[in-house]
């Protein structure tokens, strides 16, 4: 089958600016660790320029029901805030072309469909997101809280952008927290696409009307794929290339999650091919 369309290399803001922003993250990180006042971290940049793993990443048997740990946890323990991440070059929320989240019909919970104009559905495994958002000062939940999600599909192009989705606007949405912090989105698991770990950017925003304005963003970050989750989806139709996409980096040697191993980003996932996946993850901000 022909291999699916990969998003251009260095698409973000360069080599220069991969290199510049990963030295600067690991240089206030060992400030840190000197017992200096803390320094506010800065923004990894997404690239899906190749990379080469210095070491091959472990593999792991898949399973029909997978969950992995991660640090989710309820708003009444102790959170820390989710890293500061960069939206990549496909935000479509006006800061790089397209701005979806004007358009009427952005706030939905099911985003794997477009809306107005645009009638296209993005198929593949079925896949919830449920976002807790807590206010990592107060460990209290941010009830009203925007989140505006997306991702790119099975195929690994971006709506609004990729070649042959320019007109569609599927696997985009903004949802607004319940009483408990939490959004859900019902969507479909992401492809694995060159030089780039499984993942799904999200915006987080003080309120939807905030949201629907393209106003202030309180936090820009990504949510990681747990691997064996990964490599069980990949196993199935529809996926072409991502799972040897997926061989080729690790949560190591990521760009965005390399520095820490992903560890406040990495959603627990659980479920199967047939019934879908539900991954959560509790958002500080």
């Amino acid at each position: 089958m022909t291999p699916p369309k990969q998003p251009p290399p260095n698409h973000d803001r360069g080599l220069e600016y991969d290199l510049a922003t990963l030295h600067r993250r690991r240089f206030l990180g060992l400030f840190t660790a000197a017992g200096l006042a803390a320094v506010a971290g800065c923004a990894s940049d997404d690239s899906t320029m190749t990379s080469t793993p210095s070491s091959s990443p472990t593999s792991t048997t898949p399973s029909a029901s997978s969950s992995t740990p991660s640090t989710t946890t309820d708003a009444s323990t102790d959170v820390d805030e989710i890293p500061q991440e960069t939206g990549g070059p496909y935000p479509g929320d006006g800061s790089n072309g397209p701005n979806v989240l004007t358009q009427s019909g952005i706030v939905r919970s099911d985003i794997t469909k477009s809306f107005g104009s645009a009638s296209g559905v993005a198929t593949g495994v079925p896949l919830t997101v449920e976002l807790t958002i807590v206010d990592a000062n107060q460990d209290e939940a941010l009830e009203g809280a925007a989140v505006y999600l997306w991702h790119c599909d099975a195929q690994g192009r971006y709506s609004l952008y990729s070649d042959g989705v320019t007109n569609e606007n599927y696997l985009r949405g903004v949802q607004a927290a319940d009483g408990s912090g939490k959004v859900t989105f019902k969507t479909i698991f992401p492809a694995a696409y060159m030089g780039r770990w499984p993942h799904i950017h999200f915006e987080v925003y003080a309120s939807a009307a905030e949201a629907t304005k393209a106003g202030q963003i309180t936090r820009t970050s990504q949510l990681a794929l747990p691997k064996d989750v990964c490599s069980t989806v990949y196993a199935t139709d529809g996926y072409d290339g991502s799972a040897q996409n997926l061989s080729q980096t690790s949560l190591e040697n990521d760009n965005v999650f390399g520095d820490d191993d992903g560890v406040h980003q990495l959603a627990t996932v659980a479920g199967d091919v047939s019934g879908g996946y539900v991954a959560t993850l509790t958002v500080g901000v």
